[in-house]
């Protein structure tokens, strides 16, 4: 079997062109407060370290610091 540049290339083209990026909004939380580009929300008890979080205007975070009343995210 031989592996083509060409054939990978195109399929690869393809997949990222289909692409649909889907949100899935399962909690929403309050930003109780934001410094050093660090945000506290509150209200998000399922949030898993690592996860992407969508904040208005199109500003996304990563939620690291899991507390028990709220959450950091960069």
């Amino acid at each position: 079997m031989q592996i083509r540049a060409d054939e990978i290339s195109k399929i690869l083209k393809e997949q990222i062109r289909d692409f649909q990026a889907a949100t899935i909004v399962s909690e929403i939380g309050t930003v109780i407060s934001v410094g050093d580009g660090i945000a506290r929300i509150h209200g998000l008890d399922n949030a898993m370290a690592g996860e992407l979080l969508d904040f208005p205007h199109g500003v996304k975070g990563i939620a690291l610091n899991l507390e028990e009343d709220n959450v950091g995210a960069v």
